[in-house]
């Protein structure tokens, strides 16, 4: 049995997301900007100057410095300036960014995008995290991460202009990296993180992800963890914010989609991940993932 650490692990990096930029460059003057109410995760990454992070609900701003990243993994009321009142933030206007200068001694250079997590397994992981993370480039543990930001200005200095995929890439491994951070630094999580913690629910959970076909019963991942059915379904749905019913499925579906990935047939997956017939696994495929499973099977993944 592999410990409850490599198992957190073990779902941070399986972790499906893609990034994407939406700006890079530089405000100066008074000036607010934000994402709220476009229905997306979202990043910042300060690579120049300073600003002011106002976040809807929290009395008091925080201070972004150069080297220091912000990600907020809802939909929240937020906003960035170089205002550290709140007030006098909402009163800036918004503005068209200007060139990114970082060798500039005003303003600040801001690195900006959004997340996007595939439905399922994923989803279910990033319920459990935090509203909003702060990844401080002074942080003795994250030596690994401030590397990666390194690896960010160094692509942000590049000439006529920075590479957006690299960026993106570079975005994507730092925010892995921050997760790993939060998680080994002892911070308060739910979701799937939560269960995977506790020894008992680790135990079932590693058993899930290795045979996600076999025929399991409320009863049967009861017994895993010498809980009663009620007891059972109870504490495990507090804690991972599902019922035991959907981790499977979205554990069958994630497995499901790594088989046909790799060739398998769609009769062969639907065995494979626990379905009695293709027509059923193919429904439950088409309303977890958003495709036929023959279809994705074709394009590779999407």
């Amino acid at each position: 049995m592999i410990s409850s650490s490599h198992l957190v692990d073990w779902l941070l990096e399986g972790l499906e997301l893609d990034a994407s930029l939406f700006h890079v460059g530089r405000y100066c003057g008074g000036w607010h900007a934000s994402t709220q109410g476009m229905g997306r995760a979202s990043f910042h990454l300060v690579v120049q100057g300073h600003c002011w992070l106002h976040v809807d609900g929290h009395a008091e701003p925080v201070r972004l410095e150069s080297g220091d990243a912000v990600f907020l993994l809802r939909d929240l009321g937020y906003r960035l300036s170089g205002a550290g009142d709140a007030q006098d933030a909402c009163a800036q206007p918004r503005q068209a960014m200007a060139p990114l200068e970082l060798d500039a001694d005003d303003g600040v250079g801001l690195v900006c995008g959004f997340f996007d997590f595939r439905s399922g397994l994923s989803s279910m992981i990033v319920e459990g995290l935090a509203d909003w993370i702060v990844l401080r480039a002074e942080d003795p543990a994250g030596s690994a991460a401030r590397a990666l930001f390194g690896l960010i200005l160094e692509e942000c200095r590049r000439l006529p202009q920075p590479s957006q995929t690299l960026l993106e890439r570079l975005t994507h491994l730092l925010f892995l990296y921050v997760l790993r951070q939060q998680v080994h630094g002892g911070q308060s999580l739910g979701g799937l993180v939560a269960l995977a913690r506790q020894p008992a629910f680790a135990g079932l959970l590693e058993q899930l992800i290795e045979a996600p076909g076999q025929a399991w019963t409320l009863q049967s991942m009861a017994a895993c963890t010498g809980l009663s059915r009620s007891a059972f379904f109870k504490r495990f749905s507090e804690l991972a914010g599902e019922s035991p019913g959907q981790v499977l499925l979205a554990l069958r579906m994630r497995h499901g989609c790594q088989l046909l990935r790799g060739g398998s047939t769609v009769e062969q997956v639907a065995v494979q991940v626990g379905y009695q017939s293709v027509a059923a696994f193919t429904r439950a495929f088409a309303k977890a993932v958003g495709v036929q499973p023959g279809a994705y099977r074709k394009g590779g993944g999407g």
